[in-house]
């Protein structure tokens, strides 16, 4: 189950961090809306920076969470 949920987290956070990235490079280098984000959200070019940051911070907990040792129950 945990290799699942860490799965699951890190693919998460990499749709999130590439629309954070892809939304920035947009609105920086060729003043445009690209990706979906802009849709649902209006933030700042330097807010994507940050959503950029909580992707790879998913992306980080998802591996941690599937690398981690199975904890054994006691009975």
């Amino acid at each position: 189950m945990r290799t699942t949920i860490g799965y699951t987290v890190e693919s998460i956070g990499y749709v999130v961090g590439a629309q954070g990235l892809v939304s920035f490079v947009s609105r920086t280098f060729f003043d445009t809306e690209w990706g979906w984000m802009h849709k649902v959200v209006d933030l700042p070019s330097t807010a994507d920076l940050g959503i950029v940051v909580v992707g790879l911070a998913l992306i980080v907990g998802g591996v941690k969470a599937r690398n981690a040792p199975e904890r054994q129950e006691t009975a």
